[in-house]
């Protein structure tokens, strides 16, 4: 009998099929399921909400811990419909033991990534598990946002693909942090919020395409299921993806891909070519875009493929990651 395993929860081609075979079969909602956050009106009003839950080990890494996390993932998957996040729920697993003065670190880190943009953290609940449970602290999170800048999610044959910085980070300094295979690294996690980037972003252009935040699975899986759920072929070029040399050190020594690693402050964009220069103005104005780069193009509108021309002007397909490559990454 088949049965989950870890790779079940790395976003990449058995996540897929679990969440189509499993839940979008059951609950009916392929159109949702092809967005971060789902949208729904109520009354006159058009919103946005979001769901996660934060399992990521170590707790504490280079540059955040479970906490930012969990607040700028929400925001992030609320940003990146074009939603104005506005409310968030947080729900704890705690497990007996567990030091209050971290859970108290990590609350503290969710206060000051909320009050950044504004998000007001209105409920919550509490569950302590015993000793051996859990693994220190999980956490779930709700974010409801109201639709600001709607999004066209049609894309044409030219349109740009733009990318706000480099890729990898986040999985490197995790890896790092876990200590396992002795690595040193002075790379930090790029976990933020989002919301302050895409505002400008949308200020710039009324006509984006599409967004989405590339974590579990990479810039390369994220963009599959765009090429896949949007029936579009775009074409990457490799060398204008901005990957950070120690990341891509990280990676030759270990045989990752950076395509593949989890990015908790990165957003990918499709944008009409003639507006490709002014998002990117905007995005490389605030500090957490100043890497943004245009990375590929859509090709055509009919093949559902994403496509890689290296160095070399050679072309591959890439897919979804499969196998396992890190779990518990988020």
């Amino acid at each position: 009998m088949e049965r989950i395993t870890l790779a079940h929860g790395d976003g990449g081609e058995l996540a897929h099929k679990l969440i189509t075979d499993v839940f979008v079969s059951t609950f009916r909602n392929e159109r949702h399921a092809k967005f971060d956050a789902a949208t729904f009106a109520l009354g006159t009003h058009e919103l946005a909400v979001t769901t996660d839950s934060f399992v990521i080990k170590p707790i504490f890494f280079p540059g955040g811990n479970i906490g930012k996390l969990a607040v700028a993932g929400t925001i992030n998957d609320l940003a990146v419909v074009g939603a104005i996040p506005k409310v968030l729920t947080c729900s704890f697993i705690i497990e007996e033991g567990f030091p209050i003065r971290h859970l108290k670190t990590v609350v503290q880190s969710m206060a000051e990534e909320a009050k950044k943009t504004n998000v007001a953290i209105v409920a919550g609940d509490t569950k302590v598990v015993e000793r051996g449970s859990a693994d220190g602290l999980y956490i779930n999170t709700t974010g409801i946002g109201m639709i600001s800048h709607p999004l066209e999610r049609n894309m044409d044959e030219g349109d740009s693909v733009i990318v706000s910085g480099s890729v990898g980070d986040h999985g490197v300094a995790v890896l790092v942090a876990r200590g396992e295979l002795g690595l040193v690294s002075t790379i930090e996690s790029d976990c933020t919020s989002l919301y302050p980037l895409v505002a400008k972003a949308l200020e710039a252009s009324q006509r984006i395409r599409l967004m989405r935040d590339p974590t579990r699975g990479g810039l390369a899986t994220t963009l599959v299921e765009i090429c896949e759920d949007f029936g579009v072929t775009i074409e990457l070029e490799e060398e204008c993806i901005p990957v950070k040399k120690e990341v891509k050190g990280a990676c030759e020594l270990l045989g990752f891909d950076p395509l593949y690693l989890a990015n908790e402050g990165k957003v990918v964009m499709i944008v009409p070519k003639e507006d490709e220069q002014a998002v990117l103005d905007a995005l490389r104005s605030q500090p957490e875009g100043k890497d943004a780069a245009v990375i590929g193009t859509v090709r055509a509108t009919n093949k559902g493929q994403l496509l890689l021309r290296t160095p070399l002007g050679t072309t591959r397909r890439l897919y979804r990651l499969t196998g396992l490559m890190l779990p518990r990454i988020c």
